[in-house]
């Protein structure tokens, strides 16, 4: 059903979505924004959508939409209620997937393939960089710790670029699931003091571990560790920077891992 607004979106409509940049507002209704052409396209695929609301153009150019609440805006009503600098013709709403939905089956997955970790990373175009980057190296599962930044705020689903759609990610206490694991199946983080990742052996499974921002992988989390892995800076000796960002690492790592087996 398309709702043509013959003045000007809601007052309410407008609060309702704007509502969603708060995380407790997006527990409460299970819903969370995507925006523009690309991620809403992404989205569709793999969420149920709940309302669209897009420029006429848009929808002229998009009569398969699912039969959701449809609402035309124009150029200014969707500046009213989009969370960009520049709207994007369309706003997406969608459902939150159930946790229990995403969580089944994480630890037989971490047995059989590789898998990323996330240690309280805190900035969100870090996650969802970080959710593009697993997204084209084939890495389907993330597991977070509990105060990793959420996944579903309107700036980590913008940086996803719509690779969350194609991402499981799961929130989980890291310890209990490390501890959880077969005691062969390697667990790999990086760190300072780690080996240099270009002269050690990478399995095609596991767990890769990312740390926070400023402090890195939290002291209980390190401790579980069986692989401490390095990026070197080159050449060495050189005095350089003091770590790499965490996006910028993880992207460095994954590609190593990739680049050694065809079959990871």
């Amino acid at each position: 059903m398309i709702i043509f607004a013959a003045e000007m979106i809601s007052k309410n409509k407008i609060k309702a979505i704007r509502q969603l940049e708060n995380k407790k507002h997006r527990r409460e209704t299970g819903l969370f924004v995507g925006e523009g052409p690309k991620v809403v396209s992404d989205l569709l695929s793999s969420f149920p959508v709940h309302t669209i609301v897009a420029t006429a153009s848009w929808l002229q150019a998009h009569p398969d939409i699912p039969s959701v609440e449809t609402i035309s805006v124009s150029d200014e009503e969707l500046r009213r209620v989009s969370f960009l600098q520049h709207p994007q013709q369309v706003l997406g709403i969608f459902s939150i997937p159930k946790p229990s939905a995403l969580s089944e089956g994480i630890r037989e997955a971490v047995s059989q393939k590789l898998c990323l970790a996330l240690d309280g990373v805190q900035d969100p175009g870090n996650l969802g960089t970080i959710i593009r980057i697993a997204d084209w190296f084939g890495i389907e599962d993330i597991v977070c710790s509990h105060d990793t930044t959420d996944t579903y705020s309107p700036k980590v689903i913008q940086a996803t670029m719509g690779s969350i759609a194609r991402v499981n990610v799961v929130y989980t206490d890291l310890a209990e699931l490390i501890d959880s694991l077969p005691t062969d199946i390697p667990v790999y983080g990086t760190e300072l003091d780690g080996h240099d990742l270009y002269h050690e052996t990478l399995e095609p499974r596991g767990l890769l571990i990312m740390g926070n921002e400023g402090n890195g992988i939290s002291n209980a989390i390190s401790a579980r560790l069986t692989r401490r892995l390095l990026i070197p800076p080159y050449p060495s000796g050189r005095k350089t920077a003091d770590s790499l960002n965490v996006a910028i690492a993880t992207a460095v790592v994954c590609s190593e891992f990739r680049r050694r087996s065809t079959t990871i």
